[in-house]
């Protein structure tokens, strides 16, 4: 898709800031700054992956398999963790088990639980993926370290003050003596 000949959000912001002024303008093209930018990343990393037979959605189930100790969770954790319906759950995980890349096994304690479990091919698809989208920088190259921390941290804040998770206190860091 070719880029556009103007940029949306700063004309979004001309209009808001002629009905209403710059204090409501500011926060509205900022909303749609995180918004848009979350559309041109996904589709970023969606190019870098389809090579693999994945989306990113996809990428971050297995990924997510492959970090637990067994290799599997129950489909309602994985929804949990990745924050998705359970609906979305399933066609992941429907889409990776006929790709051969995970598995629906029952839960040996609970005949009522189905996991999802990786295969040994979708831990390597999951490798291979990591590479291409860490030598990408996750589709955040243009932003230096510097600022891709910074970004990190502003989010965290806004996530912080809406809920998404209790602040832990970091330890303080050791010093030798």
């Amino acid at each position: 898709m070719p880029p556009l000949r103007i940029d949306p959000i700063a004309e979004a912001r001309r209009h808001w800031e002629e009905r209403w002024g710059d204090e409501p303008a500011r926060p509205m093209a900022a909303v749609t700054s995180v918004m848009r930018a979350q559309q041109v990343l996904l589709a970023r990393l969606n190019e870098l992956l389809g090579p693999l037979g994945l989306t990113f959605p996809r990428y971050e189930a297995l990924m997510l398999l492959s970090f637990t100790r067994e290799g599997a969770l129950p489909l309602g954790k994985v929804g949990e963790r990745l924050q998705v319906h359970r609906t979305s759950v399933t066609n992941i995980v429907d889409k990776l088990e006929a790709d051969g890349l995970v598995r629906r096994v029952p839960h040996v304690a609970d005949r009522r639980t189905t996991l999802a479990e990786i295969t040994a091919e979708g831990r390597d698809v999951a490798g291979r993926a990591t590479l291409l989208l860490n030598a990408d920088a996750f589709g955040l190259a243009a932003l230096d370290d510097g600022e891709q921390d910074q970004l990190t941290e502003l989010l965290r804040t806004l996530r912080i003050e809406a809920g998404d998770f209790e602040e832990v206190p970091s330890a303080d860091p050791v010093t030798p003596h």
